[in-house]
């Protein structure tokens, strides 16, 4: 299948925001509770929706996880959203991509608004006919849920022309739910065991590698029968 819209998670694929992450996660379960978990138990938040890993992973109840929300995003928004910077290739794989004649979208569980305004600090918001994310509220967080509602606002193209991009199986399964494809890349936080076995239809090691899938050369792609 011939790909014409190629949609590409934020955090983990286009930027290595971990670090902005991780501090906002600190602060909220520091404001909340006085301790903090190991942080290498708190990659595991990122990818999806905040107020379900809070749920889920630290068993807080519905008021518990939207306070540990609110106090994340006090610290996000005032420091966390500049600890971050451009993944290698990022440049590079974009316009190699917009020059081809791909139209190009995001799709992130991070709040739209905050998506829009880093990828403008970083100057490469020009690249992307859509910016698509959650809502304030988490109403539209599940990456499922942004898909469909970037295919919408895209006007309602063949999801089999579509390609995601992305880093942590939340990818895979909301394209998958949307009838999309993904191509799994290992810049970011998730391993190729976890995009494999989610469904990836292959998996790359780097951005570059990603542009050379889509350009038909498929260097260095694992295509999924397993992945191995």
């Amino acid at each position: 299948m011939m790909y014409s819209t190629v949609f590409f998670d934020l955090d983990g694929t286009l930027t290595d925001s971990a670090e902005g992450i991780l501090n906002s996660l600190e602060y909220a379960l520091r404001s909340m509770t006085g301790t903090v978990p190991p942080r290498e138990e708190l990659y595991a938040f990122i990818g999806p929706p905040l107020l379900d890993a809070f749920r889920e992973r630290l068993g807080m109840s519905e008021e518990e996880a939207a306070r540990a929300l609110l106090l994340y995003r006090e610290y996000y928004l005032s420091r966390g959203i500049r600890e971050n910077r451009l993944i290698d290739g990022a440049v590079e794989l974009l316009t190699r991509l917009h020059r081809a004649g791909f139209r190009l979208a995001v799709a992130t569980s991070k709040p739209e608004p905050q998506a829009e305004q880093i990828l403008r600090e970083f100057s490469v918001d020009g690249y992307f006919a859509l910016v698509a994310g959650s809502t304030p509220d988490q109403s539209r967080a599940r990456k499922e849920d942004v898909l469909r509602d970037a295919l919408h606002r895209l006007g309602n193209p063949d999801p089999r022309s579509c390609l995601m991009i992305g880093d942590r199986f939340y990818d895979v399964e909301g394209a998958r739910a949307c009838g999309m494809d993904t191509l799994g890349v290992l810049c970011g936080y998730g391993s190729e065991k976890e995009l494999c076995q989610a469904g990836a239809i292959a998996v790359v090691r780097d951005l570059a590698s990603a542009g050379d899938f889509l350009m038909g050369a498929d260097v260095g792609a694992k295509r999924n029968a397993g992945c191995t």
